[in-house]
């Protein structure tokens, strides 16, 4: 199993930029990270000591997300957010040139939270545009954007893996873009009560990305009662042949103890 480590979630007791010696420290070749910054737009400054740590310690960033807003705050993405299409566009621009220096193929667009006095279907078709902008700008590096199902915000309305497949199908059907793919978070959707055994068994070999946290809990596997390790070698007979994502709570001292007795089963 290749697995990459989201250094966003994990590893949050050192600073950023200690971050991805860390987790090569730890045994793993590969690390993602939602926006590392609170800004659509950093520093270039910022910029470089982020390229940098991860080129110095010898790991790929396989997966970076777009500016998603004051995440902390309870914001979950622009894509859909009218009166802010400037400064998703923007961000666009900078992940790619991220993304470009460090080999990077995938990138996370949070589609964010339905707001109060604007219709659903002006959120929906600024997202449809959004998506395709997103999509053309990252093909240029052999890329895709991945449109993920999120647990835990009513207000976000991807919530199964069928919502964000119809949107996914618009973007192609609409704009003529075909490299938005679905990101299989095993645990949002289990939580959200999505069937994932069967998303799995019609859609693995579709999925851009997976991740895994156990629930309940969100923490590593085999603190919860999800059969992820099943769900995995399943999308794998089904055609996935992409890295899993560890987006998980750490709730040991080592966050990755649980990869050594997997290996030993």
């Amino acid at each position: 199993m290749s697995y990459t480590v989201n250094a966003s979630i994990l590893l949050t007791d050192l600073p950023l930029l200690e971050r991805p010696a860390a987790v090569k420290a730890a045994g793993f070749d590969a690390v993602e990270f939602w926006w590392p910054w609170s800004v659509a737009i950093p520093e270039q400054s910022e910029i470089e000591g982020f390229v940098g740590a991860i080129q110095d310690a010898g790991v790929q960033l396989t997966g970076l997300n777009f500016f998603a807003g004051d995440m902390p705050a309870g914001d979950r993405g622009l894509v859909s957010w009218v009166g802010r299409e400037d400064e998703f566009r923007a961000n666009v621009d900078v992940v790619v040139a991220i993304g470009e220096r460090l080999g990077t193929k995938a990138f996370n667009a949070l589609y964010g939270l339905r707001q109060e006095g604007v219709s659903a279907q002006a959120q929906d078709d600024l997202a449809v545009e959004n998506l395709a902008i997103a999509g053309r700008a990252v093909a240029e590096l052999g890329g895709i954007v991945l449109l993920e199902p999120v647990s835990g915000a009513d207000a976000y309305p991807v919530k199964t893996a069928a919502d964000a497949l119809a949107i996914i199908e618009r973007v192609r059907d609409e704009q003529g873009v075909d490299n938005i793919r679905l990101l299989a978070d095993f645990y949002h959707l289990a939580v959200n009560g999505d069937d994932v055994a069967a998303v799995v068994a019609g859609h693995a070999a579709e999925f851009g990305h997976i991740q895994i946290a156990d629930a309940p809990g969100r923490g590593e596997p085999g603190t919860g009662d999800l059969p992820l390790a099943q769900w995995i070698a399943d999308a794998q007979a089904g055609g996935y042949e992409g890295v899993v994502g560890l987006e998980y709570k750490a709730t040991q001292a080592d966050p990755f103890a649980w990869t050594a007795a997997t290996a030993q089963a």
